[in-house]
């Protein structure tokens, strides 16, 4: 029985992105779908303080610790010296909900190339242990974190390559969920965190310049949205959507036409 799709064709690209979406809207809705998706909706927030914290660190302050919540949210903390700019406090707090449009868009990418799935997923598990060694102070990052590290790490040692592919088009897409579902929040000037009542990021970066927390909020979002169009109309251009190269045997000579 031949197959529907043409294997490498826009239709099987476009396919495997819309399984990636469906299993990533569906999963909180299945039995068990929480307890199996939880260490990735994890990482998300993991993307997101990451982003707080690194983007304090390149800026020249102190990143100090990330704490990740049972109930999947968590925190980071970081020390901003008195000298800082506005515009660097701005961007600390801007660094933490673009994180996941970036890594998420990154990961699409990448898909888009058979030559960087198991490298990109390898570094993904070494960028996850790394800082859950560093700077994770929390039980739940400490073993939620290892779990999805090592589900990656099975994926890039033994899984096939559509299968690599679809866990970098799964995270990708799992990214954007976290970024456009929190909405709520980043339309929100103060947040309650552990019976503390702080600014939301949004409200954060309205605090220190100008216009108020809601124009953020739509910047932010218009933003995480082109990355994501340019992302996925990157992952399905004609040139990019050939099957990986076949592995030929060791013992099979190979000649290059010069």
């Amino acid at each position: 029985m031949s197959s529907l799709v043409t294997p490498g064709s826009k239709g099987e690209a476009i396919g495997r992105l819309v399984l990636a979406g469906f299993v990533v809207s569906l999963l909180p809705v299945l039995p068990f779908g929480d307890l199996i998706a939880y260490p990735f909706f994890i990482l998300t927030t993991w993307f997101h303080e990451m982003g707080h914290g690194l983007t304090a660190a390149m800026l020249g302050q102190s990143f100090e610790r990330l704490v990740l919540l049972p109930d999947g949210s968590g925190f980071a903390e970081y020390l901003v010296s008195g000298e800082a700019s506005r515009l660097v406090q701005a961007a600390i707090a801007a660094g933490g909900p673009l994180a996941p449009s970036v890594v998420g868009s990154a990961l699409i990418v990448a898909s888009a190339h058979p030559r960087a799935w198991r490298p990109v997923l390898w570094a993904m598990v070494a960028a996850i242990l790394a800082s859950t060694v560093i700077w994770v102070r929390s039980a739940t990052g400490w073993w939620a974190l290892p779990v999805a590290a090592a589900v990656l790490g099975l994926v890039a040692w033994r899984a096939s390559g559509g299968f690599q592919r679809f866990t970098l088009q799964f995270l990708g897409l799992t990214a954007a969920w976290s970024v456009f579902g929190a909405w709520r929040y980043f339309l929100t000037e103060q947040i309650v965190i552990e019976g503390q009542t702080q600014l939301s990021d949004t409200g954060a970066i309205a605090a220190v310049l100008l216009l108020p927390y809601w124009f953020w909020a739509g910047a932010i979002l218009l933003t995480s949205a082109a990355m994501f169009i340019f992302s996925l109309r990157y992952a399905l251009a004609d040139k990019r959507r050939g099957p990986p190269p076949r592995k030929l045997p060791a013992n099979v000579l190979q000649f290059k036409r010069r």
